[in-house]
């Protein structure tokens, strides 16, 4: 179909007329969905959500076509009103960002243009953004290398796997030996998978982060061979971060290489302050970032760095169609090796214009913000009676607590109070709080609620309510679980089948 017979193209000269008309219904939608909306999640629960959005969205490929303003006004709409949106303070349960403006903004650039990122005649200017980009996340991570590269990735689970690639190509004799820690992402074992590599050796943790002991134990049992000691800064359910400069010197003493899943951490590169919590991740062959968490970009924002550019060598390929040996010696830039993916988004734009606008003090600015916001909600939380506080320090920022009235029963009693608070909120659209089991400070595994704190402006004061909203709902799960003991054991309490509401 053509541009004239109504499917307007998004590029060309005329291309930002026709989105601007059709990005102000998208605008207009979005503000009117959130309204509606009315808080960080739809109220209902998945059976409500999914009968209201298919009213809006079916059917989806109807026979003749509703027009690009009405398709948009319903589909967005559905989508908008149905989401879990992670600008409300009161949506906190994942490594789940608000992105900025600035951010979305120049997505709308990047997808409007469609550059693919595997030939330099599809993305002449986007090749060279992503260069400055790559060029600068890898000097932030390895400052004092002499060649340190990056790549663009579509999230940690890519750059994880892209990293024991490069180590499993590395590796003389084979196979391929992966140490990592109990609290590792599950991301590592799936790479491991994948690559046909032997399941990584676990190694204990203490506190939710690796022990070094453990760790010098493990790699002398495995007697030799080439090993890569994969370490976490940024845990999923705890925000810990592994003893990297100790870790560090004990691999080097076994002639181990060193990986850093730093998806969740690595941002805070970007504050002079907080860096230093970050110390030793110089000293590993390669860094997974992930700025779709603590970096306020849409998905998708991950990032490889190596220390040595030269370690990205096992990606090179040829394909004569993209990047033939004659237009490489012409000066023609090869992007193909600069992943395992061939056609590829411009997610360097983005971070580049976020970057540039705001700079390395804004984005530090953020980042201190979100972690002073949690240590902030972690008093608060110790300062009610009602609540109880993971033992220990915030881990980046997140925050586990639980309600007390799940302390005072038997331990699975208990976890299923909190598993049922967090149900509640969901259900009532009022809070998105996740869910973690961690060591407790008697050293027993319990269940507790979990707060990831991203939101760039939210203060704690606006994250006070989700405290009262959790303390109400486990007064009523509690009182709810006595009257089924009680009507289970003859009594009259309430019917299981009851559904508490805060």
């Amino acid at each position: 179909m053509s541009a004239g017979t109504g499917a307007p193209l998004a590029g060309g000269v005329h291309g930002p007329g026709h989105l601007r008309a059709l990005t102000a219904v998208v605008l207009d939608t979005l503000e009117a969905a959130a309204r509606t909306r009315g808080g960080p999640l739809p109220a209902g629960g998945p059976d409500e959500v999914a009968r209201r959005t298919t009213a809006l969205a079916a059917p989806v490929l109807p026979e003749e076509g509703i027009g690009a303003e009405a398709a948009l006004a319903d589909l967005v709409r559905a989508v908008a009103e149905g989401a879990a949106d992670p600008a409300d303070p009161a949506c906190v349960a994942h490594l789940h960002c608000p992105p900025l403006a600035v951010a979305a903004a120049a997505e709308l650039a990047g997808a409007a243009l469609n550059p693919s990122m595997d030939s330099w005649d599809q993305a002449p200017a986007a090749g060279v953004i992503e260069e400055l980009t790559t060029a600068a996340l890898a000097r932030l991570v390895h400052p004092e290398a002499p060649a340190p590269d990056a790549l663009i990735t579509s999230g940690g689970t890519e750059s994880n796997l892209v990293a024991l690639l490069l180590a499993r190509e590395r590796a003389e004799p084979g196979p391929l030996r992966v140490v990592t820690g109990a609290n590792a992402h599950h991301s590592v074992h799936r790479a491991a998978w994948m690559l046909g590599l032997p399941a990584p050796a676990i190694v204990a943790c203490h506190d939710g982060r690796i022990d070094p002991a453990a760790l010098d134990r493990t790699l002398a049992g495995l007697g030799g061979g080439p090993v890569l000691v994969v370490a976490t800064a940024g845990t999923t359910d705890e925000g810990r971060i592994d003893p990297l400069p100790e870790i560090a010197r004990i691999a080097e003493r076994y002639g181990a290489e060193l990986h850093v899943d730093a998806a969740y951490g690595g941002p805070l590169l970007f504050s002079e302050r907080l860096a230093p919590r970050l110390a030793g991740l110089d000293r590993a062959v390669s860094v997974t970032l992930d700025l779709h968490k603590l970096g306020w970009q849409p998905v998708a924002a991950g990032v490889l760095a190596v220390a040595d550019t030269a370690r990205l060598a096992p990606l090179s390929l040829r394909a004569d169609y993209l990047n033939a040996d004659d237009d490489t010696e012409a000066g023609l830039p090869d992007l193909l090796g600069r992943s395992v993916r061939t056609t590829r988004r411009p997610d360097a734009l983005k971070m580049a214009v976020t970057f540039r606008a705001l700079g390395r003090r804004g984005l530090s600015e953020l980042v201190e913000h979100c972690v002073t916001t949690a240590e902030e909600f972690g008093r608060a939380v110790d300062a009610r009676p009602a609540l109880r506080r993971r033992p220990g320090a915030i881990g980046i920022s997140t925050v586990l607590f639980r309600p007390v009235v799940a302390d005072e029963r038997e331990a699975e009693a208990g976890d299923a109070v909190v598993a049922e608070v967090r149900r509640t909120l969901l259900m009532d659209g009022r809070a998105v709080l996740g869910r973690a089991v961690a060591e407790d400070g008697d050293g027993r595994r319990r269940l507790w609620l979990k707060a990831t704190l991203l939101h760039p402006a939210a203060a704690s004061a606006d994250l006070l309510p989700l405290l009262d909203l959790v303390t109400e709902a486990a007064e009523r799960a509690a009182a709810a679980e006595d009257g089924n003991s009680r009507s289970a054991a003859g009594g009259t309490g309430a019917p299981a089948a009851e559904r508490l509401s805060p």
